[in-house]
């Protein structure tokens, strides 16, 4: 379906909860944004096992499309990985290095094997060993002297490293996510307002001027207030709404009627937590971008029907407490 025809039911979510009265329409217009990673569904990418499933692929590839090697290195290889993960579990930097310079040394004769046995005819493998043979992490350099993009995966060449600052993870793999949410605790909780995939691991003040449009669309109504972190300081948000964001720490244009909603910023943090967690978006397992774009939308999606089941839920709960009053009156 992909990512616009699924925003529909992040559209509806909203509709419906507006029409049962779980979120009035005003809620809508003051939201707290904020960005968070949706982790890819890859293992933690080192150097030495990323250049040895590089090798090991192009070896299989080369077999498939009977391309005679001179020699695999799968167990040299293999000894060589496990030599590297024991050095640098013992901290003996020295010897892990020289165990990843070997494993280098093996993708690379690899690939030059691999062009001789083809000549000119690199397309006779396929594409994907063009690919594989960009995975070179230190020697792969552009015309103008510059490394390449890092590839973290190579079943899934998108994913970024993004650093959050987190002391208990310095680093996750995947796409960055922007998350809207209402700012005012409705009777149905807390809503997702919108939310979307950012690649390219842009700077949070850097992703207003794509998001703001992106949620007018989505509410159908002009946005009053956004609430933000300090990481949207500096922020590209449209002329129109450039007094309109409120970052914390601000001393400007601030209110007291501003200050309090400010405190209410850290709002957003259960509801992604929520969204990891109940709703799939600490792991994706779908693929390329369009997967990441994806997986987001369909978790805002799910935390959406979920808190209007519970209000639903509520509503019936009170009818039905009505209608046991009242009957009990009637027998009375």
């Amino acid at each position: 379906m992909g990512e616009e025809k699924l925003q529909a039911l992040l559209q509806e979510s909203l509709s419906v909860a507006t029409r049962t009265k779980a979120i009035k329409p005003a809620d809508l217009n003051r939201v707290i944004v904020d960005t968070t990673v949706q982790p890819k569904n890859v293992m933690f990418p080192t150097d030495a096992r990323l250049l040895n499933r590089a090798r090991e692929i192009l070896v299989r590839l080369a077999k498939k499309q009977d391309v005679k090697l001179r020699q695999s290195y799968a167990r040299v290889g293999k000894f060589a990985l496990i030599a590297h993960q024991r050095y640098a579990h013992a901290k003996q930097f020295k010897r892990a290095n020289r165990a990843l310079r070997q494993l280098r040394t093996y993708l690379g004769r690899i690939i030059r094997d691999i062009g001789r046995k083809l000549g000119g005819n690199a397309d006779l493998v396929g594409d994907r060993i063009g690919a594989h043979a960009g995975a070179r992490p230190a020697s792969a350099r552009s015309e103008a002297g510059q490394r390449g993009p890092k590839i973290y995966s190579l079943h899934a060449p998108e994913v970024e490293c993004i650093g959050k600052g987190k002391a208990h993870r310095p680093y996750e793999f995947g796409v960055k996510v922007s998350v809207a949410t209402t700012l005012a605790h409705a009777k149905g909780g807390q809503f997702v307002a919108h939310v979307k995939a950012l690649p390219g691991n842009p700077y949070d003040g850097h992703t207003l001027a794509t998001v703001i449009p992106d949620m007018e669309a989505l509410i159908g109504d002009t946005i009053e207030r956004i609430l933000a972190d300090k990481g949207y300081r500096g922020h590209n948000a449209p002329p129109d709404y450039k007094f309109r964001v409120f970052t914390s720490g601000q001393k400007r244009r601030m209110t007291p009627k501003i200050k309090r909603e400010l405190r209410r910023r850290s709002a957003v943090e259960p509801v992604i937590g929520h969204l990891k967690s109940d709703h799939r978006m600490n792991r994706n397992y779908l693929w390329h971008r369009q997967g990441d774009a994806t997986n987001a939308v369909l978790a805002a999606v799910g935390y959406n029907f979920h808190r209007l089941i519970r209000w639903l839920r509520l509503l019936l709960r009170q009818i039905l407490a009505q209608l046991t009053v009242g009957l009990q009156l009637v027998t009375a």
